[in-house]
């Protein structure tokens, strides 16, 4: 399925137009260290994106593929979990990239980023850390219920009765299971990302994926390949996804931007410079698998 036909990025002309503008004062300023994104994505004259179900930015760390990802995420509004850090310019940029969309960007689209399964695995440990604290503060509480000489006096001290009741009736355990929810099952990074991409990702949806091979092991990620193919093909979604794995870099019919190249190139995954990497390691050792 395609929702997002093609993107377009500035020109080297458009954005030396837009840094010779006298009417704008924050070109006069000298504290600026960079106007990102500009002088960006057309130092390698990447311009034009043209979209597949499975569309991917290839290249080292640098050559934009975040960028892009970032910039045709504002651009069409998707929904994030984790706030992206704007630049000062990152909106006069937004306004000289033009996107072609073939109906309607479906709502459920998204965009996610490695930023968005850490802090997820943060909130399950922040969670169960609150679930622990209320343990041990109950575990406390238990003992003064118990042995308390209480005696109710009006209709606001009905909870500390029921309480009492409760720590007289039951064990310490049972009395603290009564009062806390369960612990949030904690999984290894590597599941939880996996746990996350599932939940995130439904049928008939833009999404944009940054290095979603972070955290998963090859298996996973052999896994994960599997599942986009599959929703690409089967459940009307599109993904473009900025990474360096073979494994995802192998998916059947996805389409490769190789942002190291000057000027960006489409490519095979097998012409790739880190695939190549790869393979030549492991023909140097072919004979240790022997």
């Amino acid at each position: 399925m395609i929702y997002l036909e093609n993107f377009q990025f500035p020109e080297e002309e458009q954005e030396t137009d837009f840094f010779y503008r006298p009417d704008d004062a924050r070109l006069k300023r000298t504290c600026y260290d960079s106007y990102y994104p500009f002088q960006i994505l057309s130092r390698r004259k990447f311009r034009r994106v043209d979209f597949e179900p499975v569309t991917i930015f290839y290249g080292g760390n640098g050559c934009g593929k975040t960028t892009a990802l970032n910039v045709i995420a504002a651009k069409l509004g998707l929904e994030r979990d984790t706030p992206y850090n704007r630049s000062e310019f990152f909106e006069d940029y937004l306004k000289l990239c033009q996107a072609e969309v073939i109906g309607k960007i479906p709502g459920n689209s998204r965009i996610i980023t490695s930023d968005d399964v850490f802090d997820y695995m943060l909130n399950i440990r922040s969670l169960n850390n609150g679930v622990e604290v209320r343990r041990e503060e109950l575990f406390q509480e238990y003992l003064e219920m118990k042995y308390s000489k209480f005696r109710m006096r009006s209709m606001d001290d009905y909870d500390t009765l029921k309480k009492v009741n409760l720590a007289r009736r039951k064990t310490q355990s049972k009395y603290v299971r009564a009062n806390t929810p369960g612990n949030v099952r904690e999984y290894s990074n590597g599941e939880s990302a996996w746990s996350y991409f599932c939940e995130k990702i439904g049928e008939n949806g833009l999404y944009l994926l940054d290095e979603p091979e972070n955290s998963l092991s090859p298996g996973r990620q052999l896994e994960l390949a599997k599942f986009l193919e599959d929703s690409a093909r089967f459940f009307g979604c599109q993904f473009v996804i900025s990474t360096h794995s073979p494994f995802l870099l192998a998916m059947r019919g996805a389409k490769i931007y190789d942002l190291d190249e000057d000027p960006v190139d489409v490519k095979r995954w097998t012409q790739l410079e880190n695939v190549q990497v790869y393979y030549e390691f492991f023909r140097e050792h072919w004979e240790e698998f022997l």
